[in-house]
C-alpha cells in the first residue's frame, strides 16, 4: 500500500476505484467496502484508493478535542495495508476544507485529483460544504463526468447495522467480546514503552507501562487478557488500565527483554475484573496471582 500525506502528493496516471471516509476501526462494514473496491478494480484494470481525513472531521468542525477514536492514524494505516488497499490518501481536514461544494468536491478532487472511474460509498454517504451532497447528488453528478457509482448497503450482525459510533459505545463499557465481533479483528492500542513507577517489580510482577495518543479510545477501567506483539512476536499479558490517571500498564507472561523506548502493539481479548483498592502491596500481590491464574487459562 502506497500512503500519500497530501491529495497534492496523489499523482495519478492509471484508472482509480475510489472511496471516501474516516474509517474509524476499519470495521466489519469498512472492509465490505474495501473488499468491494478491490474485487472492482481488479475487474477493471484500475487500482483501488481511500481518501480518509485526519484530524477526524467532528473534532474540526465541533472544536472537539475530547473525541475519542478507536484508531489513531497510525494504527488504521496498517489495518488497512494488511487488507490489501493500493493507495491511501491522508488529507488534512480544516475548516476551509470542509467550505468545498459538493459539486467542486466532485470536479476538482474526484475527477481532477483522483482520476475517478469508480466510486464506491457507503449506505449512509454525504459529503461537500453541511453535508450537502449525496448519493441523489452523487448519481446526477457520475452522469455529468461519467464515472460509475455502486452504493453499499448497511452490514448487519445480529441485524444490527455495524458502525464506529456503536463499536466505541462497547469499547468504552469494556464490552471487548462484541466490539471485536463488530471489528473483525482485536480492538488494537499502539504505542511507546514508557518508565514507570517499577512498583509492579518490587511484588513479582513488572510491568510495561504504554503511552498512549491523547485522541485514543481506552476501554474502561480495570484489568483485560491481552496479547502483546513485539517484533513479531506474541505473548500472552494481563493488562490494567488505572481508574483516576488512565495508566495502561501490562505485566507480559514468561518475558523479561528490555524494551523501553520500543513501540509495541497490544491486542484486547478479554475484559477480565473492574478495579480494585487494595490496602497494601500484599493484598495487591495475592489479587494479581489470582487475575494471572485465570488469564492463563483463558489462554489455553
Amino acid at each position: 500500500m502506497k500512503t500519500y500525506n497530501s491529495l497534492e502528493d496523489f499523482k495519478v496516471n492509471f484508472k482509480t476505484v475510489v472511496t471516501i471516509g474516516t474509517f474509524d476501526g476499519v470495521h466489519l462494514g469498512h472492509r465490505y467496502i474495501i473488499n468491494q473496491l478491490n474485487k472492482i478494480a481488479e475487474r477493471e484494470g484500475a487500482e483501488s484508493v481511500l481518501l480518509t481525513f485526519s484530524p477526524h472531521p467532528r473534532i474540526v468542525l465541533q472544536d472537539n478535542d475530547s473525541l475519542k477514536l478507536i484508531d489513531t492514524l497510525e494504527e488504521k494505516k496498517k489495518k488497512l495495508e494488511k487488507i490489501g488497499l493500493d493507495h491511501l490518501v491522508v488529507q488534512k481536514f480544516t475548516r476551509e476544507f470542509s467550505r468545498i461544494k459538493y459539486v467542486n468536491f466532485v470536479r476538482d478532487i474526484l475527477i481532477k485529483k483522483l482520476n475517478v472511474d469508480h466510486l464506491v460509498i457507503g449506505y449512509d454517504h454525504h459529503f461537500g460544504r453541511n453535508r450537502e451532497g449525496s448519493i441523489k447528488e452523487l448519481s446526477e453528478l457520475s452522469e455529468l463526468y461519467n464515472f460509475k457509482l455502486e452504493q453499499i448497503p448497511p452490514q448487519k450482525e445480529n441485524d444490527i447495522a455495524v458502525s464506529s459510533t456503536k463499536i466505541r459505545k462497547l469499547i468504552d463499557e469494556g464490552n471487548i467480546l462484541m466490539a471485536n465481533k463488530y471489528l473483525c479483528h482485536n480492538f488494537i492500542l499502539i504505542g511507546k514503552v514508557i518508565d514507570g513507577e517499577k512498583i509492579g517489580r518490587k511484588i513479582g510482577f513488572p510491568t510495561v507501562n504504554i503511552e498512549i495518543d491523547k485522541n485514543k479510545l481506552l476501554p474502561k477501567a480495570g484489568v483485560y487478557a491481552v496479547e502483546v506483539e513485539i517484533n513479531n512476536s506474541n505473548y500472552y499479558a494481563m493488562l490494567n488500565i488505572g481508574q483516576l490517571d488512565s495508566k495502561v500498564e501490562a505485566h507480559i507472561f514468561d518475558f523479561s527483554s528490555n524494551i523501553y523506548g520500543k513501540e509495541i502493539t497490544i491486542k484486547f481479548c478479554s475484559w477480565v475484573r473492574d478495579p480494585m483498592i487494595f490496602n497494601n502491596n500484599l493484598e495487591l500481590q495475592r489479587q494479581l496471582k489470582v487475575d494471572e491464574k485465570a488469564i492463563r487459562l483463558y489462554f489455553k
